[in-house]
This record gives structure tokens, C-alpha cells and sequence, in this order.
């Protein structure tokens, strides 16, 4: 069984920070590039960024970068979302997923966990 289990998630106020943890079990963790995806209510899947399968290299929607980054231990299995300066237009159901491409395209991803819910409130 192939799991991805985000945990992290809850309300803030508009500027403050936030941490998801995902942690992967039942796939080889070190060969795949991990991703992070939001989706906010009546809007599409967008893709929030990705680390590289050592961790070496992180891709972000310009949206985040400066604000958000991804991190990951693979000894643990496990990657992170930190997120800084949170504004409203954060807020979402965030995912990791898992590809074998170094890629922001949803569809591209082999596998997902359950999401985890982020409001930021004004």
C-alpha cells in the first residue's frame, strides 16, 4: 500500500506561518520528486511546488516563492511545506503527491495523499 498522509493543516491569521508534513510510506521515497498542490473552492488544482528526489533542487508558482519552502528527509520519509507571510488567497486543500518527473503538471503524478486543509483568515 502506497500511502501519503499530509498533517499540518488549520486556521491562521493572515501573516502567519504554517507547517504541512507529509509522510510517505509503501514506495521507494528517495526516487521519486515530491510535490505540493493546493486547490481553493471553485478554483482548479494549482500546482504550489516541487523538491527533486535528494532534495538538491525546488521549483515554486511565483505566487509562493519567497513565502513557501519545501524541504525533505528522506531518512524519515517524509516532506515538508513551510509556509510564511500566509495571505487569504492561501487558503486551500493542500496535497503532496508523488512523480518520477521533475514536473508541476498534476497529471504527471503517480500518487496522492488525502489533502489537508489550510484557512487563512484576514
Amino acid at each position: 500500500q502506497v500511502q501519503l498522509v499530509e498533517t499540518g493543516g488549520g486556521l491562521v491569521q493572515a501573516g502567519g506561518s504554517l507547517t504541512l508534513s507529509c509522510a510517505a510510506s509503501g514506495l521507494t521515497f528517495n526516487i521519486y520528486n515530491m510535490g505540493w498542490f493546493r486547490q481553493a473552492p471553485g478554483k482548479e488544482r494549482e500546482f504550489v511546488g516541487v523538491i527533486s528526489r535528494g532534495g538538491r533542487s525546488t521549483s515554486y508558482r511565483d505566487s509562493v516563492k519567497g513565502r513557501f519552502t519545501i524541504s525533505r528527509d528522506n531518512a524519515k520519509n517524509t516532506v515538508y511545506l513551510q509556509m510564511n507571510s500566509l495571505k487569504p488567497e492561501d487558503t486551500a486543500v493542500y496535497y503532496c503527491a508523488a512523480s518520477t518527473e521533475l514536473t508541476g503538471h498534476y497529471s504527471q503524478y503517480d500518487y496522492w495523499g488525502q489533502g489537508t486543509q489550510v484557512t487563512v483568515s484576514s
